[in-house]
């Protein structure tokens, strides 16, 4: 793993946090941290605004090749990027399900149609995506899903339920996966559809969250509708395209998230030498572990990312999420630790909190949501470290 920068890589960094600099100290001044875990409602309209602001000065989708819109930025400089941009504490961005799942995966395993139809709007931002995956009975067991899809003349027919759908509420399509072949069971007779959501038929119902906000949806298909072109990959073998999606969700990204945790971690540590937590030895090491956790996984995540040289992340990656989230959720208790008996307070009525709340609160989600700490183990136990299978039903 060779990390180091050239001249010309810094030039480029150099490059991105001017414009950076540039950009938020205008009309998106007032956007910076804004958006993050617990808090997408904040600026919504505004954050679309940025994104596609960043749209149409070419730094959206930079990895992609020219051909579909890109930049063609190599490994490195996509790491430049993503960092910078999580230290100008520039807004979440809204279009993260589009640029950084469905498009990589539409480049993979999309058709030439689907990627000219596709690809331009989202690196222009001018549709937003969203996941259907999880379901009622099927969380982390993907291959359980029971949403079904027939086709009719030329249209696929969807019924079915989804839930923990991520901006739903904002999506102009979704990539669902459904069942289209009668009969059969777990990981077979999927396939991965695109599906319009602003049609009858399809309902979507937010569920409040412990943060008080309302990322996650309930999606409702009741014979909604999209065309029989709108499947990636074979019918019926979806299974392949879905953990295709999966791997690009633990992708380069997630590198500017480690800046993200970083600052929090700073935060923590500030409150602990106010309220004078820092002097418990106990909280000490923990702060200590803390930091060279997330030393450990920066470290891993670029070195999976440069020793993949596919295109596309291989099980590998399911360590760099079980690593994120599970140092993560011990982020958010060491938070509540150090801010002692006012961290079971509200800081207002009915229910306003702090931050130190809403990252403990939000950070509970983060070893259940992209797949649970438990998939993620049998994943490395049994395509990565080769052990035997779980045994199944």
């Amino acid at each position: 793993m060779d990390l180091t920068y050239s001249a010309a890589d810094e030039a480029f960094r150099r490059e991105v946090r001017d414009w950076l600099e540039t950009a938020l100290s205008g009309d998106f001044a007032g956007l910076r941290g804004l958006g993050g875990p617990g808090r997408e409602h904040e600026a919504f309209e505004e954050r679309l605004a940025w994104d596609r602001h960043l749209g149409a000065h070419g730094w959206t989708c930079i990895g992609w090749e020219q051909e579909h819109g890109g930049r063609g930025l190599g490994l490195l400089r996509q790491i430049i990027f993503h960092e910078e941009y999580a230290r100008a504490e520039a807004p979440a961005r809204v279009n993260h399900l589009g640029e950084e799942l469905l498009g990589p995966t539409l480049i993979a395993f999309g058709t030439g149609e689907q990627r000219r139809r596709f690809l331009p709007a989202i690196v222009a931002v001018r549709e937003l995506w969203c996941q259907g995956y999880s379901e009622p009975g099927a969380g982390s067991d993907l291959a359980s899903v029971s949403t079904r899809a027939r086709l009719d003349g030329d249209e696929w027919v969807i019924d079915g339920q989804k839930v923990w759908t991520s901006l739903a509420h904002h999506a102009d399509w979704c990539f669902a996966v459904a069942r289209t072949v009668p009969g059969s069971r777990r990981h077979q007779g999927l396939s991965y559809l695109l599906v319009p959501m602003r049609q009858d038929g399809v309902e979507v119902r937010p569920i409040t969250q412990l943060t008080g906000t309302s990322e996650f949806n309930e999606v409702y298909f009741d014979g909604a509708r999209t065309d029989a072109s709108l499947v990636v990959g074979e019918p019926g073998a979806g299974w392949t395209v879905a953990m295709g999606t999966l791997g690009f969700e633990r992708g380069i990204s997630t590198v500017g998230q480690q800046i993200g945790f970083g600052r929090e971690l700073d935060a923590v540590v500030a409150l602990a030498r106010r309220n004078g937590a820092i002097d418990d030895p106990v909280i000490q090491d923990r702060i200590a572990r803390a930091r060279m956790g997330l030393d450990v996984m920066r470290l891993h995540a670029l070195r999976t990312l440069t020793g993949n040289r596919s295109g596309t992340p291989g099980p590998e990656a399911s360590v760099s999420k079980l690593l994120w989230a599970t140092w993560h959720r011990g982020l958010g208790e060491l938070a509540m630790e150090v801010a002692g008996a006012t961290s079971l307070v509200a800081q207002a009525p009915p229910y306003a909190l702090d931050e130190f709340q809403r990252l403990f609160l939000f950070s509970r989600a983060d070893t259940i949501y992209g797949g649970s700490n438990e998939i993620q183990r049998n994943i490395i136990a049994e395509r990565v470290l080769g052990l035997p299978r779980e045994a199944r039903p």
